[in-house]
């Protein structure tokens, strides 16, 4: 599978540019940047006046995970959503995927000070997430548009999922104050085309954040549809 193998972060402004083809984190606002020190970043990744905007809950309770879910968190940064969804599915499992190896490491060391024994830290290889077992949902924040060949890179993820598995996607909508420059931005409508070119039906779209589309698929098309 090809997926995406350096680490973009979290920074104040939001008109930073963003560099292609770079990996990701959920973030706000991206700039070039490594997570050399994850104890640093964790102040601005979780920091709480992100939750106003973010809405990780609300996200979390729209999906609707059943207690025993396994969920992967591709870009898990240091664990802001990962946390809240391992939380989520106390009898299941939520992979926490990064490439950074020190975002790994304190991604480990929190899920064990936070006694979040269903919290496993992954190491993100070149072109593979590295899962060790299928999942019911992949969630993406803020990364979708980080991602080169989008269609050939969802159409591999389906591997990734069990029958009836889904891929959410967060990202940020093209007039949000907030989030990368436009130009890098991906607009919903496109998001949807390449879904669908990469075998996905849109099985729902949330309209409950304020800066952002939360587009969720299912593998397949709609009866009547036509490739």
């Amino acid at each position: 599978m090809h997926l995406i193998t350096h680490t973009m972060v979290l920074v104040a402004a939001a008109s930073l540019a963003l560099m292609p083809s770079m990996a990701y984190t959920q973030s706000h606002h991206t700039a070039d940047h490594r997570f050399q020190d994850a104890e640093a970043w964790a102040k601005k990744f979780d920091d709480p006046k992100r939750d106003a905007w973010q809405k990780p809950n609300e996200v979390i309770q729209a999906l609707q995970l059943k207690p025993d879910a396994i969920a992967a968190d591709i870009g898990a940064g240091t664990g802001y959503f990962a946390t809240k969804l391992a939380r989520a599915v106390p009898g299941g499992k939520v992979f926490a995927v990064d490439a950074e190896p020190d975002m790994v490491k304190y991604l480990a060391a929190r899920a064990q000070r936070e006694s979040l024994s269903n919290l496993v830290a992954i190491a993100a290889e070149a072109g593979n997430p590295r899962l060790p077992e299928k999942t019911d949902l992949v969630i993406l924040v803020n990364t979708y548009h980080h991602i080169d060949k989008r269609e050939r890179y969802f159409r591999e993820l389906q591997g990734a999922l069990k029958p009836g598995g889904r891929v959410a996607v967060v990202d940020f909508t093209m007039e949000s104050p907030v989030g990368p420059p436009p130009k890098a931005r991906i607009a919903p409508d496109r998001v949807k085309k390449e879904m669908a070119g990469a075998g996905y039906t849109l099985a729902q779209e949330h309209g409950l954040l304020p800066n952002q589309y939360f587009l969720v698929f299912e593998v397949g098309m709609k009866k009547g549809e036509k490739n």
